[in-house]
């Protein structure tokens, strides 16, 4: 009798260890889940007052959203509200910069002596290839005596590109090129500016012509002004017991130009991620020298999983699958576009604060890697 009870008790936990097994293995994150995430971070202490994500799988569109996009208003954020990208417009110029790669304009080769001669001469050596990937060792300007200067004196005043590295001009590389990875803004500004070098064009023009008309992102732009269009998702300031801090409008985003201005939609914003790695800005033998990644290189706030560097592109490996994007962070944002290596399918999440840091960006980049599970069906 004690043996049969025993087989009976062992055939029970086994039954059981398999139902439990099976159940964890067909478990798949739903946009449920990916809601309940963004509603825990909403709900966090110095969480950000709203958060969206936007999930285009099999030709439809799905946006969760939660919070509120503006603190005095009760609507959580749109899909086709306004908001800062933040450093994603690196994707953007790099875009660009590709495309005239392609049509031969530019060669990822072509340094910065030879396209920007009057740019300093210790910087001269440094190729488009190494800003795009940031293994370029040009300063950061954004860690300049200068720019924090500006940020603190005339935060709202317009500031030229020639300024942005007029804060950084007599600095030396911070390291030889292409032997480490180091994230710079200022790559991003020198790309820029030699895509008007050699176009005779302004970056502007560029980006409506190469990027935003083909694309159609009707919704996105690259302002010189404070200004938002309306309407819009604020971006704030939060700390714990204290009200949030409307800071939408604090900081002209002019200094970051091509590093970092643009202002899209999630709507645009996904749309525009699936067009880059879609091939519809160059094609696949720009993508290839695009795809050559350091794996030491992660994105600014690093996205979720295994973040690598590539030309104005990082990939993110999750226990899910493997996306291919950027993140960015703006005084008020925070951003993450990624899409699939076809450009079938993209995800997107934006808060409405600066980018987190310790248990709270873990909580995000959790969230943002149930997003990509989401995509994937898993």
């Amino acid at each position: 009798m004690r043996l049969v009870r025993s087989l009976s008790v062992l055939a029970t936990v086994a039954c059981l260890a398999l139902a439990l097994s099976v159940g964890t293995a067909a478990a798949k994150t739903t946009d449920a889940k990916v809601l309940k995430g963004l509603e825990k971070l909403v709900a966090a202490p110095g969480g950000p007052p709203g958060a969206i994500a936007t999930l285009y799988r099999d030709g439809k569109l799905t946006t969760l959203s939660t919070g509120r996009a503006d603190v005095t208003k009760k609507a959580a954020p749109r899909a086709t509200d306004h908001m800062r990208i933040a450093s994603v417009a690196k994707a953007f110029s790099g875009a660009i910069a590709l495309n005239l790669v392609r049509s031969g304009q530019l060669s990822l080769d072509d340094t910065i002596e030879a396209v920007l001669p009057t740019l300093p001469k210790a910087w001269g050596k440094v190729t488009l290839r190494e800003l795009l990937n940031h293994t370029s060792g040009v300063p950061d300007y954004t860690k300049s005596e200068a720019f924090e200067k500006q940020a603190e004196t005339k935060p709202r005043a317009y500031v030229s590109p020639t300024t942005v590295i007029s804060w950084v001009e007599k600095e030396p590389l911070n390291f030889k090129p292409d032997t480490k990875y180091e994230y710079s803004n200022t790559d991003n500004i020198i790309v820029g500016l030699m895509v008007e070098a050699v176009t005779k064009q302004s970056y502007t023009n560029e980006l409506q012509k190469i990027v935003l008309g083909p694309a159609k992102l009707t919704q996105t732009s690259l302002p010189t002004k404070i200004k938002i269009p309306s309407p819009f998702i604020h971006g704030y300031i939060t700390q714990p017991g204290a009200e949030p801090q409307d800071v939408s409008e604090f900081l002209n985003p002019s200094g970051a130009w091509a590093s970092g201005a643009i202002i899209s939609t999630p709507q645009n914003l996904n749309a525009f991620i699936r067009a880059d790695l879609g091939l519809q800005f160059f094609d696949k033998a720009e993508q290839e020298q695009q795809m050559r990644w350091w794996k030491g290189g992660e994105s600014s706030p690093p996205g979720p999983g295994k973040n690598s560097a590539g030309l104005a592109l990082f990939r993110y490996q999750t226990k899910c699958g493997t996306v291919y994007g950027h993140t960015g962070n703006f005084p008020g944002y925070t951003q993450f576009a990624a899409a699939t290596a076809d450009g079938s399918a993209a995800v997107t999440t934006s808060l409405n604060i600066p980018a987190p840091k310790g248990k709270l960006l873990a909580q995000l980049r959790q969230v943002q890697t149930e997003a990509v599970c989401d995509l994937f069906g898993k």
